[in-house]
């Protein structure tokens, strides 16, 4: 095998293949990136039998071959190497990778042991890159990452024909973006529980295209997989399996004081009273006419206060909330307004975001979050 790439294209396929591998694989051969040189480019490729990864780049190909190497080094040595083109050959039971007057020598694995990646999945539909990324950002966020409960460490996707819904709880907080879609089909329906963590990291990786495809279902090579492309990356992953909760219920019915406060204000001052907030201790919000009040620190301990600038509807409150999970939705919400929900101290809040001081608001996304009791 011999080609020559661009650093840089090839810096960014290498990272791409093998964002999701295992830096401690079970077998020793998960750990390497396959490496197919045709008259079409370059072609790599790594899956662990959880995650696949295939991307295609252009190359010139002298020589057309396949070898297999240590995933994690190559994309390390490709992101070091100087600002040339990069020649990698087969030499026996090497690969020379030559840029410049740079050398490495990597260790051939047997392509024989590595396992067939899923077939390339047909698209049940298309959903706009960006859309698509600060969509499962904003639902993530609210996603378990402990090991407790396995199923809460995903999201669940739920396609209705041309709605797509995005939710994740860890029982704190609860996020659900609602979202238009293009379906290959008008009464396209699924479900599916993503794994959070690989579902966020190919978000990122594929929003910067135009366009990705989402399969799922038999048309992602089997009811257990769920399959992504754009461009020239492909990539699957095994879904979670197991009964999603029925937690929409969490939403409340009714609603007896709405406030409405700039979104940035608020972030900042939750950011500035929340130093004092020891570990596990929330920050109070006093809601009253024209401001809320937040607060934090009791007793003998380092205390802080600020007052931004707030419309009140309803009822005044008192509420008290985690701080960072606050700070999570508030940076979730991506409006110049945040929207605050309530029905009493001890009910889940409910906060989404506006355009406009007056304006309505924007429901496609919604963030519950559980208030925390604290000593009035």
């Amino acid at each position: 095998m011999k080609f020559r790439v661009d650093r840089d294209v090839l810096a960014e396929a290498v990272t791409w293949a093998v964002r999701g591998l295992s830096p401690r694989p079970p077998v020793p051969v998960l750990a390497g990136v396959l490496l197919e040189a045709t008259a079409e480019g370059l072609t790599l490729s790594a899956f662990d039998y959880e995650v696949s990864a295939k991307v295609t780049v252009d190359a010139e190909v002298d020589e057309p071959g396949t070898v297999l190497v240590l995933g994690r080094l190559l994309a390390e040595i490709s992101r070091s190497l100087p600002s040339k083109p990069v020649e990698i050959t087969t030499d026996g039971s090497k690969v020379q990778v030559t840029c410049g007057s740079s050398r490495f020598s990597l260790q051939q694995m047997p392509t024989d042991d590595y396992p067939t990646l899923p077939a390339s999945p047909d698209a049940t539909g298309s959903i706009a890159g960006d859309v698509f990324t600060q969509a499962v950002a904003q639902v993530s966020i609210a996603a378990d990452r402990g090991d407790t409960l396995p199923i809460l460490t995903g999201v669940r996707v739920e396609i209705e024909g041309e709605k797509l819904t995005l939710l994740a709880t860890d029982r704190y907080r609860l996020a659900m973006r609602e979202l238009t879609w293009n379906p290959g089909a008008t009464d396209a329906s699924h479900v599916a529980l993503i794994p959070a963590r690989t579902l966020s990291d190919t978000a990122k990786a594929l929003g910067a295209s135009g366009s990705v495809d989402i399969a799922l279902g038999t048309a992602a090579g089997g009811d257990g997989l769920v399959g992504f492309e754009a461009g020239q990356r492909r990539a699957t992953t095994r879904l979670l399996d197991g009964e999603y909760p029925k937690v929409t219920s969490i939403f409340p019915t009714s609603v007896d004081t709405v406030s409405v406060i700039e979104t940035a204000a608020l972030t900042e001052a939750v950011k500035r009273v929340s130093l004092v907030a020891e570990r596990n201790t929330p920050v109070r919000l006093r809601f009253s006419e024209g401001q809320v009040a937040i607060e934090a620190g009791t007793g003998d301990d380092a205390q802080a206060s600020e007052a931004v600038e707030a419309t009140l509807t309803g009822p005044e409150l008192e509420i008290a909330f985690n701080p960072q999970f606050l700070l999570d939705g508030l940076g979730a919400i991506g409006t110049p307004f945040a929207r605050l929900s309530f029905t009493q101290p001890s009910r889940p809040a409910v906060l989404s975001g506006q355009a406009e001081a007056d304006g309505d608001a924007d429901e496609s996304y919604r963030y519950v979050l559980m208030p925390v009791r604290f000593a009035s």
